[in-house]
């Protein structure tokens, strides 16, 4: 099944109302901030030339001066070097470089992270989030008044009631010694409903691949994509009487920024959230986006092939640490069991074209990768969003993602059928998406290790995956109602290509 494809990431902003299925971007375009010097400062002239590449090597050790000599002598600049997953990081203006450092001893798989030289093509927003704006806030304000407990706008969330989160923080807010990773845009952790769980230790910049720790490196800038700080909020807004309620609001969170300014999610920054994540305890990261450029990474490419390994072990070690990785399913209404997909979006950092992709061999990551929880969107009805990705065996669980609000429209006093969460600024406002799903199930995975603190990601997820509800298939699936089938949902009521063990469930996360 094929979808049409402007750029995008794992979140969609769907006007109240209108029919969508095709997902939208959200592409900043502003100047970086400077990135960290290499080991090596390449020249400006050289920059605007280079590519970025991930060279994998055997891990655990410092690169052999085998491999520091052939990457120089290739033209190469060593950026910097995951030496415990054996990634590194390089820089270089020769298009031969991958080609010529495959061949060197040691080198297991290199390949160019990008199709764009440093700095990538600017691009333009195609997408943003709806505002709440002052009458809606005095409206969704006063009908909480009536409800003793709530926070101002949760009367809006109709999200929370349908994995039973209400009812959870009745019973438990989760525990301030869990932290929740946000791996996207940046978050703003100026925003009152951020501020008080915002966990800076565990927060840091990783666009250019290596660590950036300066204070407030991890927000977005004016001009960036809110995507990250709206994730944020869903997961862990706190519930102190202002604004909306995080479905594990008594839990930590922290902003890992690796979107750069034109939007683009490569595979050194994303390689350096996981290993940042990993080394700074956190629990739970969420992640709610794909690996550009590619959507899906083809193993016989040996270019995608090099990035499936980076990412793959980056994520590896973050579970080994401790972490439980959660991951958007996607936007495009895919059945990733087909047996092809056409794939019209890729590369995206340059001029992508049409190709069928095998999506048993041609991943999208990191959602595709073994050992990540894969989350499907449902909208206030309950029945998979119009836009999510499916697939049995591919999809592990599903969670409030929101939907057209024509197709599925919340019962009052909420008035959207997309997720309300916390925009920078001090602000609020709705989007939708499997991105906006996956912090759901991030925020019950947090529950759960709160309730459960021993417990390691394997056991976080079995009990994620067995307290979910379970949730049948929906056939015919046909949800703009037009007489047409729009997927086709396979497998029985407790493993399904639609909602996978089910519906996530916030109070058996606290009660079991």
């Amino acid at each position: 099944m094929t979808a049409p494809h402007p750029r995008h990431r794992r979140a969609l902003a769907i006007p109240a109302g209108l029919a969508m299925a095709a997902s939208l971007a959200f592409l900043p375009g502003t100047p970086a901030a400077a990135a960290p010097a290499a080991e090596t400062a390449p020249s400006t002239a050289a920059d605007a030339t280079s590519l970025s590449y991930v060279v994998n090597v055997a891990p655990g050790h410092r690169p052999s001066a085998t491999v520091r000599r052939a990457i120089a002598k290739a033209g190469g600049t060593i950026v910097t070097s995951y030496d415990r997953i054996g990634v590194i990081v390089v820089h270089s203006a020769n298009p031969d470089f991958a080609q010529t450092v495959r061949k060197v001893r040691g080198v297991q798989s290199a390949g160019a992270t990008r199709t764009a030289p440093l700095p990538s093509a600017a691009t333009t927003d195609t997408g943003a989030p709806q505002v709440l704006d002052g009458k809606e806030l005095a409206a969704a304000r006063a009908s909480s008044a009536k409800a003793e407990g709530q926070d101002p706008l949760e009367s809006l969330q109709w999200d929370l009631p349908a994995i039973k989160a209400d009812k959870a923080h009745e019973k438990s807010l989760g525990s301030k010694k869990v932290t929740v990773a946000v791996i996207d845009t940046g978050v703003d952790d100026t925003h009152p409903d951020i501020a008080p769980n915002f966990d800076r230790q565990a927060s840091v910049n990783c666009v250019a691949g290596k660590p950036d720790t300066t204070d407030g490196a991890w927000r977005p800038s004016a001009a960036e994509s809110p995507h990250g700080t709206h994730v944020a909020g869903e997961i862990a807004a706190a519930k102190n009487g202002v604004g909306m309620t995080g479905v594990a609001p008594g839990v930590k969170v922290a902003g890992i920024k690796v979107s750069n300014p034109d939007g683009f999610f490569y595979t050194e920054a994303v390689v350096c959230g996981f290993m940042w994540a990993a080394e700074h305890g956190v629990d739970v990261t969420n992640n709610s986006y794909y690996t550009d450029p590619w959507y899906f990474n083809c193993k016989d490419d040996p270019d995608q092939k090099a990035l499936v390994e980076a990412v793959s072990r980056a994520s590896r070690y973050a579970e080994k640490k401790g972490a439980v990785n959660v991951a958007a399913a996607g936007n495009e209404n895919y059945d990733l069991t087909s047996d092809e997909i056409t794939d019209p979006s890729s590369p995206n950092d340059t001029t992508p074209g049409d190709r069928t992709v095998d999506p048993s061999k041609c991943l999208d990551i990191p959602t595709q990768l073994p050992g990540v929880v894969t989350v499907a969107a449902t909208g206030a009805k309950g029945l998979k969003s119009s836009f999510s990705n499916y697939g049995r065996g591919v999809v592990d669980i599903a969670a409030p993602g929101g939907d057209s609000t024509a197709y599925q429209t919340p019962e009052p006093p909420a008035t959207s059928g997309l997720i309300l969460g916390t925009l920078p600024g001090g602000k609020w406002g709705y989007m939708a998406g499997t991105s906006m799903a996956s912090p759901h199930v991030a925020g019950v995975a947090a529950l759960i290790k709160s309730t459960h603190p021993h417990a390691s990601p394997a056991m976080v997820k079995a009990l994620l995956y067995a307290e979910a509800d379970a949730t049948a298939c929906t056939k015919p699936y046909d949800i703009d109602g037009d007489g047409k089938v729009d997927a086709v949902c396979e497998g029985p009521k407790n493993r399904n290509g639609f909602y996978g063990w089910g519906m996530a469930d916030a109070l058996d996360a606290v009660t079991r």
